[in-house]
């Protein structure tokens, strides 16, 4: 088994896992190969966030014909957004992507978000919404996506952010000083984590690019519309509550007196 490499590469992979033994090995394997195939240094570090099949098993056999992949092992189901945050926090890349291992998205998208960020945005995100009125791209989601979307853009429509289309999209690239930044404040463990990043980031005024892409919905979801839709609004009041206690606030500026700043409406998506 070749050791882990100590050089610091320029892209980290980051994989949230959950019970996805069946689906991450493929996915896996065709990120590893368009990894190598485009060059560069690179890590990929799938999270298992408390998986009760054989995700681990899986991920570690790839590792150990594959020095850049990174298995990190959390011990009980803490949730999606717990298990992107200690991904995140142990990657040491310059630019930080986390995605899907239902592999939804294919890893090839990666250019466009790095073109945007190349360009001088501080953070990218894929956006389904933008593509789904583009002919040039493919976006195919069946109908639990479609409502438990809805449900969740009525439920932040006043709550949420102001121009994002889509907010959920579990293809989002960072610089790693952003990563690093958003990531030690970020509290939400389940689906609404995307959101609470997206706020804070513009709190405190980094340059965001919504990139339309590719995505193709894939069999076995562990999304449940209706238990996820009010797990997803309470997690959403919580934001409201840390941001109103000043907890989002850069460091450097004073937190609000009392006062809790608006949150402007949300586009709705339909994902």
């Amino acid at each position: 088994m070749t050791p882990y490499p100590t050089q610091t590469p320029s892209l980290s992979v980051i994989i949230p896992a959950y019970n996805e033994a069946q689906r991450l090995p493929l996915y896996l394997d065709q990120v590893l190969a368009y990894l190598d195939e485009r060059g560069g240094t690179y890590e990929v570090l799938v999270v298992d966030d408390g998986s009760r099949d054989q995700t681990a098993q899986a991920v570690e056999s790839v590792a150990y014909r594959c020095p850049h992949v990174r298995l990190i092992r959390l011990t009980s189901n803490m949730g999606k957004g717990a298990a992107v945050r200690r991904g995140m926090q142990a990657a040491r890349g310059t630019y930080q992507l986390f995605v899907d291992a239902d592999g939804a998205t294919p890893i090839e998208e990666l250019g466009r978000l790095e073109s945007a960020l190349l360009a001088g945005a501080d953070l990218a995100i894929g956006s389904r919404a933008l593509a789904a009125h583009d002919p040039t791209f493919t976006v195919r989601a069946r109908w639990h996506r479609s409502l438990l979307g809805n449900l969740f853009n009525h439920i932040v429509h006043r709550l949420g952010l102001r121009d994002i289309a889509d907010t959920q999209c579990g293809f989002k690239l960072f610089r790693r000083s952003i990563a690093q930044d958003l990531f030690s404040v970020a509290c939400v463990d389940g689906y609404a984590f995307d959101l609470e990043l997206l706020y804070v980031a513009r709190q405190r005024g980094y340059r965001l690019a919504e990139i339309p892409i590719n995505w193709i919905d894939q069999p076995g979801s562990k999304v449940r519309p209706w238990r996820d839709g009010f797990v997803m609004l309470q997690e959403l009041l919580a934001i409201r509550r840390r941001d109103s206690q000043g907890l989002y606030v850069p460091r450097g500026r004073p937190a609000p007196n009392g006062v809790e700043p608006a949150l402007a409406s949300i586009k709705p998506t339909h994902f």
